[in-house]
């Protein structure tokens, strides 16, 4: 590994580890859809193998996503869970129809799915400062 790319390793890692849960599910949703990309990018340019190999990528995404659920949050696990399910179907039909149309549908599922994270962690970030913030000024002694 070259000096690059052991920096941007040692860069990705500390962006995972300060992540917050909902940062790290829009991160997993990043990833899943550059995987769906470069599955159809591979499968227009005939290259199966690689399309194969990069859709797997995406499914096992997916897959986690599905498999952390807790479904002891109501009802919003359960209708994830069956997104995911035909996500996966989908992708699926997509690798023995050789067809990157379905692929991009479950990229642009995914990527609605993000922007939801995304508000989510933006919201969850923002209440946090505002805690933090009110901690601090809380702890100021006047006088």
């Amino acid at each position: 590994m070259n000096n690059v790319s052991a920096s941007h390793a040692a860069y990705r890692r500390g962006e995972v580890l300060a992540a917050t849960p909902a940062q790290l599910v829009v991160m997993l949703y990043d990833g899943a859809r550059r995987f769906l990309r470069q599955a159809v990018a591979a499968m227009n340019a005939g290259e199966v193998e690689r399309a194969h190999t990069t859709l797997r990528y995406g499914e096992r995404i997916i897959s986690h996503l599905d498999g952390t659920l807790d479904y002891d949050q109501g009802e919003l696990p359960q209708r994830l869970h069956s997104i995911y399910a035909f996500c996966l179907s989908q992708l699926n039909a997509a690798r023995i129809g050789q067809d990157p149309n379905k692929i991009e549908h479950v990229s642009e599922l995914l990527g609605e799915l993000r922007e939801a994270w995304s508000q989510v962690a933006a919201e969850v970030d923002g209440a946090a400062q505002v805690a933090s913030g009110a901690q601090v000024a809380s702890g100021v002694e006047y006088g």
